[in-house]
């Protein structure tokens, strides 16, 4: 395997037809590098000229060191990392090129982690391959990695085989191929359709709007932050420039009472697969019922009935690692999908990630 050091348009050449995330998009991560701190570096691994795995990561130095992630911190990204592309549909293949993919992105960790001597007593025989980071050219010594997998990443063995910590994480994707909104609609819980339904007898007004929509949600969000006395890291300007670059992968989903007074409301964006519940969505209740159902509920029959990307047949509902809010979400029938974080261990790396702000 070659690996590659890409310009944002060979990125955009070599993404597959499907398997990545919105952020995956060359339009976001030209977003994200303006917007971030750290510099941007993308990667793609070939055979022949063949791509078979690509992977974004971000490089911000410190006085205490250099960490290298994928998403960077800070932006409300859910998932990044590295995408696979194998050509065979052998699964001995499959697992040949993750291997060999990830053994180049151990390769420089090893060596500044102190890693070489565990994969040697492990049995693993230590990369000698020009690795992904190789190329990163920093000359302060690694002091973090920590990637979170977009959700077709399904096999992050090779990273704990290299002494790495991978955890899984979870997300609930409701499947949306091939049916129609009533059968979708049918198979949510009793509770969930009684709400839908209260909030439709309401004069509440549920429909896509622009960058003005957006921003509504977006303020809502921060304020609901606010009064949880949570951090909300993002800024209007970086919300606003991905709303635009986006384009018609994003909608702003606004419910409005009769005055046209905000209620409530959700930023969705749109890979070539799934609808991503992003922003919003705060608990919101008009004339004694919840609004936000209804939101979801209209978001979701534009999936099935006008999705801005034919492709798209997944809505990505979040939320399934905060318990407070998997009682809700459970009620949409959703499958619980695992993704996994793949990060330095040890009991420094818990101070350095405290040190780059990435312990939420």
């Amino acid at each position: 395997m070659r690996v590659e050091q890409l310009e944002l348009s060979e990125w955009e050449s070599a993404l597959p037809n499907d398997g990545f995330e919105v952020f995956h998009l060359p339009e976001a991560l030209t977003v994200i590098e303006r917007h971030t701190d750290a510099e941007m570096k993308l990667f793609g691994g070939f055979k022949g000229q063949q791509p078979i795995a690509l992977l974004p990561a971000f490089v911000r130095e410190r006085s205490v060191g250099t960490a290298v992630t994928s998403p960077p911190p800070g932006l409300g990204i859910p998932r990044l990392g590295p995408i696979m592309m194998p050509t065979s549909p052998k699964r001995r293949k499959q697992e040949k090129v993750n291997q060999e993919f990830t053994e180049k992105v151990l390769a420089q960790v090893g060596t500044d982690l102190g890693l070489d001597e565990r994969l040697a007593d492990a049995g693993v025989e230590s990369p000698v391959a020009e690795s992904v980071l190789d190329r990163l050219d920093v000359d302060s010594r690694l002091t973090l990695f920590r990637m979170i997998c977009n959700a077709d990443y399904a096999d992050p063995r090779p990273y704990a085989w290299g002494s790495l910590r991978v955890e899984p994480n979870f997300t609930y994707f409701l499947d949306l191929s091939g049916r129609d909104a009533e059968a979708v609609r049918n198979s949510f819980s009793k509770s969930l359709r009684r709400e839908i339904r209260d909030a439709e007898a309401l004069d509440v007004s549920v429909d896509t709007e622009g960058l003005a929509g957006a921003r509504d949600v977006f303020r809502a969000t921060r304020r609901r932050y606010a009064e949880q006395d949570e951090p909300f890291t993002q800024s209007w300007a970086y919300v606003r420039s991905l709303f635009e670059a986006l384009d018609d992968r994003a909608r702003a989903y606004v419910a409005r009472g009769p005055d046209g007074e905000y209620l409530s409301g959700i930023t969705a964006l749109y890979s070539n697969d799934a609808a991503y519940f992003w922003q919003g969505g705060a608990k919101a209740i008009y004339e004694g019922t919840a609004v936000n159902s209804l939101i979801h509920w209209r978001l979701i029959e534009d999936i099935i009935e006008d999705p801005p990307v034919e492709s798209v047949d997944t809505y990505d509902l979040m939320g399934a690692n905060t318990e407070r809010l998997c009682r809700y979400k459970a009620k949409f029938g959703a499958d619980l999908v695992p993704y996994y974080v793949v990060e330095s261990s040890g009991a420094a790396m818990d101070v350095a990630k405290r040190a780059y702000q990435l312990v939420q």
